[in-house]
């Protein structure tokens, strides 16, 4: 009897188990799950100008309370710290400034040389950016890509602190009255940093982010010319289901990819077309839009170089559109990949542009002129039918 007894028990003891383990397993995905849509629901909100989850905490609460892992969410500077790190913000420690606020550099306590962003006080617009920084970089981690080291928030002060990156920014090399010539190795090593970095905002950092505001000014370099793209202040996330998305236009003229500038309809092409125009700048020496530069039609850059680029990919010569400052010393092989790319990437089209991942690929020789080009380059009698 005590045989039948244990026979009988022992399997409904291993079913009964197993049910267990079964449970406890699907309830540990779903917490996991439930987990990271909420965390990713705060990090759109944040970013994106909606509410957090919860109404009573507001987004950089939620942000210090959820990134117990994370690097940012245990770097909180006092202001005292960073105005002795900027020897109180001195003149002497101004690195930049623009529509946003100021930028000095400082040095911490243990050494570490910094940049920081001081926002402007008062602006609805500056708190957005605030949080759409940290929210950004705070999750994005990339060799090309500024990193963020914290921030301080006391009041109406809002400051960032980031990296410092020595050499300044590629329009300062490109465009400063008085600098010298920036070598075509050094501009095609610049190109390339910067599109690993977009191609991994784009395609490999989740949620996915459109930077909206690529620009010279925004890729600042090391002492290698090594590419950092910075400045995430009016960055979006968005998801592979989203065909756009839809916002007020924001950016810098002359970097506008046309149907976001038309429509407010932003797509990561959005940022493809931005990153063409710097392609242009590298090519050329021309800023997007300058009046020490006036283009033939009083167009933009693009205007200017697509005939040119055309006749370039035809088999034509590249010396109406190259930075003559270069003096033909450059290789004619990437020159002519560069401006594939650059045509690639600015075509009017935002869906006949490639993704920033295939941009790589063409600057490392891994993809073709000809497959960049989707087979052919158009003939220049084509671009007004086809506007690319």
């Amino acid at each position: 009897m005590d045989v039948m007894l244990v026979l009988i028990l022992v399997p409904m003891l291993v079913v009964i188990g197993n049910f267990i383990c079964v449970c406890f397993y699907i309830r540990k995905k779903w917490k996991m799950m439930m987990k990271k849509k909420r965390m990713r629901r705060d990090a759109e909100a944040a970013i994106n100008g909606g509410d957090s989850l919860d109404p009573t905490v507001n987004n950089l609460q939620q942000l210090n309370h959820e990134s117990s892992s994370s690097v940012i969410g245990q770097n909180l500077f006092t202001y005292e710290d960073l105005s002795r790190a900027t020897s109180d913000f001195s003149d002497s420690n101004l690195i930049g400034q623009g529509g946003f606020g100021y930028v000095h550099r400082g040095v911490l306590v243990d050494g570490t040389e910094v940049a920081i962003k001081q926002l402007k006080v008062g602006s609805g617009q500056g708190e957005r950016e605030f949080q759409a920084e940290i929210q950004t970089i705070s999750r994005v981690h990339h060799r090309h890509l500024v990193s963020l080291f914290g921030y301080c928030r006391i009041d109406s002060l809002r400051l960032l602190v980031y990296e410092f990156v020595p050499n300044k920014t590629l329009e300062f090399h490109l465009h400063e009255k008085g600098r010298p010539v920036l070598e075509w190795t050094k501009r095609m090593k610049i190109a390339l940093g910067a599109a690993k970095g977009l191609s991994y905002l784009h395609e490999y950092c989740y949620p996915k982010t459109i930077h909206r505001d690529v620009k010279a000014a925004n890729i600042l370099i090391d002492h290698s010319y090594e590419a950092k793209l910075a400045d995430f202040g009016l960055a979006r996330t968005y998801l592979d289901t989203d065909t756009h998305v839809s916002t007020r236009v924001m950016g810098t003229f002359g970097y506008l990819a046309p149907e976001y500038a038309s429509s407010g309809k932003l797509t990561d092409k959005s940022d493809v077309f931005s990153f063409g125009v710097v392609l242009l700048e590298l090519i050329t020496g021309r800023r997007p839009i300058h009046n020490s530069q006036p283009f033939a039609d009083g167009g933009s850059i693009v205007d200017w170089a697509r005939p040119l680029m055309i006749q370039a990919l035809n088999g034509g010569s590249v010396d109406g559109l190259v930075d003559p400052q270069l003096e033909y010393d450059f290789d004619i092989s990437e020159m002519k990949r560069m401006v594939a790319c650059a045509a690639a990437c600015v075509r009017h089209s935002a869906k006949h542009r490639p993704k920033m991942s295939q941009i790589v690929r063409a600057f490392e020789g891994n993809i073709s002129i000809h497959d960049l080009t989707e087979g052919s380059a158009p003939r220049l009698e084509e671009i007004q039918e086809i506007g690319i």
